[in-house]
């Protein structure tokens, strides 16, 4: 896939793609940030739940986005990873919007914001016309956030099974698209 290429200056912030020096930072966010979302009561499904999305996928970020044909991208403000957000193909006019966190101390600035347009106009400068994505029931700002940027909810489910994608133990997840 081949587009323009964009300017992550653009953003008011750097966005740029995955490097391996990235990997402590992006794998310590994860971790805090899947821990601040743990309900009472769900710490050690929690736990095992990062502990093999790590194993599966955030330990091995470049070569987990590659085999699918992804890109992961870091956001930064000076030396500090204040975001991060994967992008994997999914059918054949769209990309999913994987991981997308933003450091607890640089909430409420804007920065999703910025991350999600990045990633649509990304989409769009290689062809595609849909963002998929999914958060769950823990997540109220981020529901919130993707219905006030034009997603549509496609469907939503109780996920029981663990994986790399769900903590699963009954905990709903929403599914949304926008088309460009």
């Amino acid at each position: 896939m081949t587009g323009a290429p964009l300017n992550p200056k653009e953003y008011g912030v750097e966005i740029r793609a995955f490097a391996p020096q990235d990997a402590d930072a992006v794998r310590d966010l994860f971790v805090a940030v899947n821990r601040l979302l743990t309900p009472d009561g769900m710490a050690e499904e929690f736990e095992t739940y990062i502990e093999q999305s790590i194993a599966a996928e955030m330990g091995r970020i470049a070569d987990y986005y590659r085999e699918r044909g992804g890109t992961f991208w870091v956001a930064y403000h000076g030396d500090s990873l204040i975001g991060m957000f994967g992008l994997e193909p999914f059918g054949t006019d769209g990309m999913e919007l994987r991981r997308m966190y933003v450091a607890p101390n640089a909430r409420r600035q804007g920065i999703a914001g910025k991350m999600l347009r990045f990633a649509e106009d990304h989409c769009c400068a290689i062809g595609l016309t849909e963002l998929h994505l999914s958060t769950s029931e823990l997540q109220q700002a981020a529901l919130a956030f993707y219905r006030s940027r034009g997603y549509r909810q496609l469907r939503e489910e109780v996920a029981e099974a663990a994986s790399n994608k769900t903590i699963g133990g009954g905990i709903r997840r929403y599914h949304f698209v926008k088309e460009f």
